[in-house]
């Protein structure tokens, strides 16, 4: 009887400055680089693919809290004071974004890397930003539909215009890419997948609270600690689209904030998609 061969899985990593993988002890070439476009794009096509089987479930709870804390806000404010009002249907749409860019990206971050599945994409000649970049627009796309949905029913709601909701165009982009950073940035730091999920869940904490409050209401070390959270931005942009005169200079000052705290995001999660691999060398 002939014995049953074993077949023994030998570790692999990838060395770009050599244009080398190592699989055991044996090095082979590596395959000519991927360009940072079509590997952003098939990291998105991948993911959004894999993340398509809980769609529905990720869109209903994105948007049912959003739409429940507005209609239990809806009893409670004032509504004849219109700087709440536009601050409770701003801040719940953009805690919209909040829940799947950086709780859910934190939590699918921090299971790639506590799997070990990060080393699949380390071996592969794509960018790192890739990885990271790709990740985070799958995860934001599925924000789309109920950041659309909480912000026009909240309009509704709380009897504001419709008219300048274009600009949740931009703000769900910026916001959901400055958020996405971070999120993804918690998932590959946090030592454990469990202090991911409550560093994600945490964050999504601070987003809703700095968030729904106007910043008039808070106290001055609250006040600061609004100033530090990105998305507070994407907020005070949409809430004064709500107003009949908008200051155009500050809604594209606010923008660019989220810009900039977006590539820093994405920037720190690429690092510390490179040490996480190098850690398990």
């Amino acid at each position: 009887m002939t014995a049953p061969t074993v077949h023994t899985a030998l570790p692999a990593h990838g060395d770009p400055s050599t244009g080398t993988t190592t699989v055991g002890d044996v090095p082979f070439p590596l395959p000519p680089r991927t360009s940072f476009g079509p590997a952003v794009r098939a990291v998105y096509a991948g993911q959004l693919s894999r993340a398509r089987v809980a769609r529905v479930p990720l869109l209903f709870v994105a948007a049912f809290q959003s739409l429940g804390i507005m209609l239990l806000l809806r009893g409670v404010v004032d509504t004849g004071n219109e700087t709440t009002s536009e601050q409770v249907v701003a801040g719940s749409t953009v805690l919209v974004v909040a829940f799947v860019a950086l709780n859910l990206l934190a939590q699918r971050f921090g299971a790639l890397r506590a799997a070990g599945a990060l080393d699949y994409y380390l071996t592969l000649p794509i960018p790192g930003s890739a990885v990271v970049l790709g990740t985070a627009a799958s995860y934001a796309s599925f924000a789309v539909p109920g950041t659309v949905i909480t912000a026009v029913t909240g309009a509704l709601l709380y009897g504001l215009p419709l008219s300048g909701l274009w600009v949740l165009v931009p703000v769900t982009v910026l916001a959901g890419a400055s958020l996405a950073g971070m999120g993804a940035a918690i998932g590959l730091l946090a030592p454990r997948q469990e202090l991911a999920t409550v560093a994600g869940q945490l964050g999504m904490s601070v987003v809703l609270f700095v968030g729904i409050i106007p910043a008039n209401r808070l106290p001055a070390a609250i006040d600061v600690l609004r100033d530090l959270v990105p998305s507070t931005y994407a907020v005070d942009v949409l809430a004064a689209t709500f107003r009949p005169s908008v200051d155009w200079v500050t809604v594209t000052v606010d923008l660019l904030v989220c810009a900039v705290v977006a590539v820093l995001g994405l920037t720190v999660a690429t690092v510390a998609l490179r040490r996480a691999g190098n850690a398990r060398r």
